[in-house]
């Protein structure tokens, strides 16, 4: 399957990989339980050995290779004035030659069969190039199912993710907060299936996917349902926001019906499982904006490097140097926690970690990174000065990307809040 996913690329050596790519290790036991041996100050830990093997950069080098021929500046802001809101040659193109839809879903299933640091990898590449394709979403659907889903909803998603059919998730409608008790719509029980009736606002590439993981009430229950985005009664409209390399959409459910057999998940285990697909996507969303951060870091030593003031160029300038610094810090530091909660998420799909674990990584992704990613684009702004801002420069896209993206699933003061709260009840 790995060579099925680079084997697309000249530059990468089909003798070098060797089979599947090893995961980065990760201890068993929890961090946070104080039985949890603690490595003294000079010993070496080898369970937190952090590290990609040659195969998984391999595969982030030819991700690389191909979001750079495919995602360049010029096709993200043509994309950007499409009916879908990306570009879906590239799309196709993504599924055809990469696979890349396929990352997640098990090989019994014909899929690549690899697992969350893989995909965070391409996901950070893809915020690097402000990719707007519905990867993430549809990645966030594919854990939904491989986590919940039953052996025949898998059996039948997964034939039709593959193909390079698209997925999203629908939450809230009002609120601004991302949880179980901000679900509104109402699925109302009727002879072979339900009866779903709701608006949604915020959803990812809403407009134009073909599945929706929506989230509803029975009753005093909730329940997760996997929804056709032709389905009749269903309106759908692109919403405009202040970053359009996000495309987000308004989903508006009048009477729909879905079948007995599209039930995810219902009661306290629908409550669970959106909670925890919720954390999913916080991380795929750090991610990216740790990608971000890292593209903005790059573009703005480049230009202080060009920019001359005063007979010299600026980036000579020691407060120019140490602003950059503090660039690179705040990116290198947003990297290595993304990466934990992406090994996190291998976990938890393999039930080795709680719901409770992966929500501790999750919001401490979350919330390092929206304070990273917005600080490193700012500071490009500032280093590029009053042209920063001006629609001629890609700084200011990554701008305003960091800034959509600060709040979007919960800001950093409430992810913040929430570790502080796991940490001091004792959960974790």
């Amino acid at each position: 399957s790995v060579l099925r996913m680079v084997g697309v690329r000249p530059r990468v050596s089909i003798k070098a990989l060797g089979g599947r790519p090893a995961k980065l290790v990760m201890p068993s036991a929890n961090y946070c339980d104080p039985k949890f041996p603690r490595k003294r100050f000079g010993e070496r830990n080898p369970a937190m050995e952090f590290a990609f093997t040659e195969e998984q950069v391999m595969i982030f080098d030819t991700a690389d290779a191909f979001l750079s021929e495919v995602a360049t500046a010029p096709v993200i802001r043509q994309s950007l004035l499409t009916v879908s809101g990306y570009d879906t040659n590239t799309w196709r193109r993504l599924c055809e030659e990469m696979y890349w839809q396929a990352i997640l879903i098990p090989e019994a299933h014909e899929g690549l069969g690899l697992g969350g640091v893989e995909a965070i990898g391409i996901l950070e590449r893809m915020g690097m190039r402000l990719y707007n394709g519905p990867f993430a979403s549809t990645a966030l659907v594919t854990a939904a199912l491989l986590k919940y889903g039953s052996d025949q909803q898998q059996a039948t998603y997964f034939e039709r993710l593959m193909v390079g059919e698209t997925a999203t998730l629908g939450v809230i409608e009002q609120s601004r907060t991302w949880s179980a008790d901000a679900v509104t719509a109402v699925a109302t029980p009727t002879e072979g299936g339900f009866h779903l009736s709701g608006h949604y606002r915020f959803v990812g590439h809403g407009n134009s996917t073909d599945i929706l993981l929506l989230a509803a009430r029975i009753e005093d229950e909730l329940a997760l349902f996997l929804v056709e985005g032709t389905a009749d009664g269903m309106a759908r409209q692109k919403s405009p926001t202040m970053d359009q390399t996000r495309p987000l959409a308004e989903v508006t459910l009048d009477g729909v019906f879905v079948p007995q057999g599209c039930e995810l998940a219902r009661g306290l285990a629908a409550v669970d499982a959106l909670t925890a697909i919720i954390d999913v996507l916080r991380i795929f969303t750090a991610a990216e904006q740790l990608g971000g951060a890292q593209a903005s870091l790059d573009m703005s030593v480049d230009y202080v490097k060009e920019r001359v003031q005063f007979g010299r160029t600026i980036a000579s300038f020691q407060a120019i140097k140490h602003k950059c610094a503090d660039m690179m810090l705040k990116v290198e530091a947003s990297r290595s926690i993304v990466y934990f909660a992406a090994c996190a998420i291998d976990e938890w799909l393999a039930g080795r970690y709680t719901d409770t674990q992966l929500a501790e990584a999750a919001s401490m992704a979350k919330a390092y990174c929206s304070d990273a990613f917005f600080f490193v684009a700012g500071s490009g702004i500032q280093l590029f000065g009053g042209v920063g801002i001006t629609e001629e420069y890609d700084i200011q896209l990554y701008f305003k990307r960091a800034k959509a993206t600060e709040s979007f699933l919960g800001a950093a003061p409430e992810h913040k809040e929430r570790v502080a709260d796991l940490l001091l009840t004792g959960v974790c």
